[in-house]
């Protein structure tokens, strides 16, 4: 029986010389490679092939972490076995791997837990067995190999543009969050010096670079506020910062509003230019998704699931709660009704239709999400063709159902009214027919 062995320096191929071990139980293999001199006499080396380049390794090592057959121990065992016309069997520790070997080059490989246990022994006194092979260069090579490995594994990861788009989403929000407090804190600690410009001007942004700007109200008439406002606004603010009720303060406390202010000015221009970096990669990545229901809702879909990938594996009864899990089993536990829509309740379709009908629209548009989400994880196509037809569909259902509610009303408002007087009538009609 041979064995073969992947090392990060090339492949092996060695023999069985010792047959007792092929009869003996795998708990027994270990006793017959307890030194080197059991192992050299229970193995013998028949072929070595020394990978050439690093860059030969990677792809050797690549192939074989995918349990693929690649060019270089294709070529190895051709040499050796195919065209040495030997009839022995092969052990693999790799069970994928020995079936792709068997088919292809049609060599008897063997898999079992006796075979394991050789390749491990082989392993533990491989630099004994391969002459020319010291055990720091096997090492260096190893480690060589391993970062290559890593590397290129990282940079040909099919996740890796979900990865920017889920960190991107949380990024968002976390900045919204941020900004929200930072502008309320701001709006506080401000007001105590010039209350009334909270009111005057009620946009974050705008504010903060107001107060950027003027710093103390005195300087309200000074200041070129024509440049960041409109000339009704600037007029307001001269006035109100002549007859304000807010107290002095001092140039420590100016000087730390101030910086807060351009803090927050920072983050929301970073807001913004992290909104549009996700618009673009959502619209490269998931362009029917994205014509859908816009760049948020699907980013916030994608982050759910954790990859485009997986979502694209969800059916449309999971796509249609997303994000509304909590409700869902709060309601299974106490046997009540579960929700209708989860995070696509935001999208502009289901917020176009009444109360009544957003429950079917929501049913609706997860169905056809469904069918773009899965063309845009198996399709290579940065045009939202699917979505165009689709989202068209949607549109008509929302119009027709909302016409049928129309017309169900008006079809009520147009019976004639009960009046009591008929009932009396007939009652009468009967008495005199009797």
């Amino acid at each position: 029986m041979l064995v073969l062995l992947e090392t990060p320096a090339g492949y092996g191929l060695f023999k069985v010389t010792n047959s007792k071990i092929l009869e003996c139980n795998a708990d027994q293999v270990s006793s017959y490679f307890e030194d080197s001199a059991m192992a050299k006499s229970s193995v013998a080396l028949k072929s070595f092939m020394k990978f050439k380049s690093s860059d030969d390794a990677l792809k050797e090592a690549n192939a074989l972490m995918d349990s693929k057959l690649g060019k270089g121990l294709k070529k190895f065992l051709t040499k050796n076995i195919v065209k040495g016309d030997l009839r022995e069997e092969v052990a693999i520790s790799d069970k994928l791997l020995g079936v792709e070997v068997q088919n292809k080059l049609n060599i008897q490989v063997i898999y079992n837990p006796n075979t394991l246990e050789i390749v491990r022994g082989i392993r533990l006194y491989f630099h004994d067995l391969v002459s020319g092979l010291s055990e720091e260069d096997t090492n260096a090579m190893a480690l060589s190999l391993s970062h290559s490995l890593t590397r290129f594994r990282l940079k040909f990861s099919p996740d890796k543009v979900d990865i920017m788009i889920v960190q991107a989403i949380g990024l968002l929000d976390d900045l919204d969050r941020e900004i929200n407090k930072f502008g309320m804190r701001l709006k506080e600690w401000y007001g105590w010096h010039f209350p009334e410009l909270t009111k005057i001007v009620p946009d974050t942004l705008l504010y903060a670079k107001v107060v950027k700007l003027i710093g103390v109200r005195t300087n309200a008439k000074t200041s070129d506020l024509a440049s960041i406002l409109p000339t009704d606004l600037c007029s307001e603010i001269h006035q109100a910062a002549e007859i304000s009720m807010g107290s002095e303060i001092f140039p420590d406390d100016l000087e730390s509003i101030t910086e807060l202010a351009v803090r927050l000015e920072e983050l929301i221009e970073y807001r913004g230019n992290l909104e549009e970096y996700l618009k673009y990669r959502m619209n490269v990545l998931a362009p029917n998704l994205t014509y859908m229901v816009g760049e948020l809702i699907g980013a916030r879909l994608l982050s759910h699931a954790g990859s485009l990938m997986s979502l694209a594996k969800h059916p449309a009864s999971t796509i249609q709660i997303l994000g509304a899990e909590k409700a869902l089993f709060r309601a299974l536990k106490s046997k009540s009704s579960t929700p209708k829509y989860g995070l696509i309740y935001h999208a502009s379709l289901v917020g176009q239709s009444t109360p009544k009908l957003k429950g079917k629209i929501s049913r609706i548009l997860a169905a056809k999400l469904a069918l773009c989400i899965r063309v845009d994880a198996l399709k290579e196509n940065e045009t939202p063709t699917v979505a165009i037809e689709n989202k068209k569909y949607v549109e008509n259902r929302l119009q027709i159902l909302s016409s049928q509610g129309s017309n169900h009303i008006q079809e009520v408002r147009s019976k004639t009214p009960y009046r009591p007087s008929w009932e009396s009538n007939e009652q009468n009609n009967k008495k005199k027919k009797t």
